[in-house]
């Protein structure tokens, strides 16, 4: 395998080099703004200079470049060499947008898409409720059309950030008397009116990122409906690619291994034969994660389907989490008894003391959750990847 670009990217990543050597980190009086508003500045100006937002249309506060995953790959490259404001992550950059890319109207995406984008209008996902978890399709809450608008009944739970949230993209059944994936349609709801109740969920870490949402009599307008009413099944089937792409991100779990090489070497344990054997084995496995993000790579760069190792990133990369966790609860030893620090920051940041890497071991349990549990991630790979038959206890329930 040859991982070499050729000159004409390696000229493309000196350009980005040089972007980045004058425009980060912000210098003279920027450099005294908040550090929220100085990452806002760069990405203005990295959008302006076609580095980030490279999918997104000019005219919905993106750089409209032409298709190049190279490029963008170089770009994410040199962007975290010079730790560097990357793209908005999150909720509403990594899942809405580019779902409302797909199936919005275009009103919704030049109304919705800039302030997300530029983190000013922030985002929650309506998808599981009580009861409907994995079988998202079973879920109840009810949206009735009455005149121009949609009249809201229902609960979701396991609602990331709804707590900060300005609106939730929301799964609610429109056609009761139709089967239970074809009477659901996908609405834009104003968090911040009557009738919406936001209630923290205690996780095991301390923390509350978390929410169970109450919807009495909430309104939304008849247009915040995204696709076609009743076919809601299917744009959410996209919102959930694109979270599950999220998750499976080989970079984070060479992240975390970093983190967790540290921690061996902070607690005297890197000599230790197990230990050794158990980073020797969880190396291997980052690398065939990340030398098979590579092939995939290579197959859109040529305009191939990589098949379904597509199908796999997410489930390889939450097993992994999981593993990465459970080794540095054994190297913290008695330390895991403490407190944990009561943040979700796992994988990204707090991992260099006992506290943290607690909190990351139970934000691990977690994570392997999100985007479908494992089971139903290696249900997704069996039959849609593999052309497999359903189970029997599954399609006898339908």
């Amino acid at each position: 395998m040859d991982l070499r670009y050729s000159e004409e990217y390696e000229a493309f990543r000196g350009e980005v080099r040089s972007f980045l050597a004058s425009s980060w980190p912000l210098q003279g009086d920027e450099a005294e703004l908040p550090a929220v508003e100085q990452a806002a500045l760069f990405r203005q100006r990295a959008i302006e200079q076609g580095y980030l937002a490279r999918a997104i249309p000019r005219s919905y506060g993106g750089s409209q470049q032409d298709p190049d995953v190279l490029k963008a790959t170089i770009i994410g490259e040199e962007f975290a060499r010079a730790r560097a404001p990357g793209e908005m992550r999150g909720i509403g950059p990594s899942m809405l947008v580019p779902t409302l890319l797909e199936h919005g109207a275009e009103w919704q995406k030049e109304r919705f898409i800039p302030p997300t984008i530029k983190g000013e209008m922030h985002w929650c996902q309506g998808y599981s409720e009580p009861g409907s978890g994995s079988d998202l399709a079973s879920l109840k809450t009810r949206a009735e059309l009455q005149g121009d608008e949609w009249r809201i009944n229902g609960q979701k739970i396991w609602t990331t950030g709804a707590q900060i949230s300005d609106f939730m993209f929301c799964l609610c059944r429109t056609e009761p008397e139709q089967s239970k994936h074809a009477g659901i349609s996908y609405l834009l709801i104003d968090m911040k009116q009557p009738g919406i109740e936001v209630k923290p969920l205690r996780q095991l870490n301390g923390g509350a990122d978390f929410n169970e949402v109450f919807l009495t009599d909430a309104r939304t307008p008849a247009d915040h409906i995204v696709g076609k009413r009743g076919e809601g099944w299917i744009v959410s089937r996209s919102t959930l690619e694109h979270e599950r792409n999220m998750i499976g991100d080989a970079r984070q779990t060479k992240f975390i291994f970093k983190g967790l090489v540290r921690l061996a070497k902070q607690m005297g344990r890197l000599d230790d034969p197990a230990v050794r054997q158990r980073l020797a084995e969880l190396e291997g496995y980052i690398a065939a994660h990340e030398y098979s993000g590579y092939r995939q790579l290579t197959c859109a760069a040529r305009g191939e389907d990589p098949g379904p190792v597509s199908l796999m990133n997410k489930l390889v990369s939450t097993n992994i989490q999981g593993m990465v966790a459970k080794l540095s609860l054994d190297l913290v030893g008695d330390g895991s008894l403490a407190a944990p620090d009561g943040s979700a920051r796992g994988m990204f940041q707090g991992l260099r003391d006992t506290s943290g890497w607690v909190s990351q071991y139970m934000w691990s349990l977690g994570i392997a959750i999100a985007g479908g549990t494992a089971n139903i991630q290696r249900n997704v790979i069996a039959e849609r990847g593999y052309g497999l038959p359903r189970d029997a206890a599954a399609q006898s329930s339908k």
